[in-house]
């Protein structure tokens, strides 16, 4: 079988949780084998927990990252895999950028209210000086 790891071994060289292997593990993502109550993980279950990861911090799904392991097919080049992906990333890639657009427009939306609540404040300010120096 080759060199296995223990929950405890992928948790700690990955900074996850057990609870959250187990969790891929019962979405259908990692299959370990088990020796008596202890799960067993292959090198392919490694690299399947390390593509899981890489997938969440580009943001991926984890329905996306089972359709990607899904479509694996060393035989044929992987062609349908990698143009899955691609559709994936630009797919991630256009909500980013609609994201970024969104607080762009947001952080205008904010200067402009601070300018004017600022503005008030200040004639505001203003005022009460101007009756305090009248005696009204």
């Amino acid at each position: 079988m080759g060199k296995t790891y223990s929950i405890t071994d992928l948790a700690r060289e990955f900074d996850v949780t057990s609870r959250a292997i187990r969790f891929y593990e019962e979405q259908g993502l990692l299959s370990p084998a088990r020796k008596g109550q202890a799960r067993v993980y292959s090198p392919g279950d490694r690299i399947r927990l390390k593509l899981i990861l890489r997938g969440k911090r580009l943001g991926f799904t984890l329905d996306e990252s089972r359709e990607l392991f899904e479509l694996y097919d060393p035989a044929s080049g992987n062609q349908k895999q990698l143009l899955t992906m691609l559709e994936t990333i630009q797919a991630h890639k256009n909500n980013l950028s609609q994201q970024m657009h969104d607080i762009q427009i947001m952080q205008l939306e904010l200067d402009e209210a601070e300018q004017r609540c600022r503005q008030a404040l200040s004639e505001s300010q203003k005022d009460k000086h101007h009756r305090i120096q009248s005696g009204v």
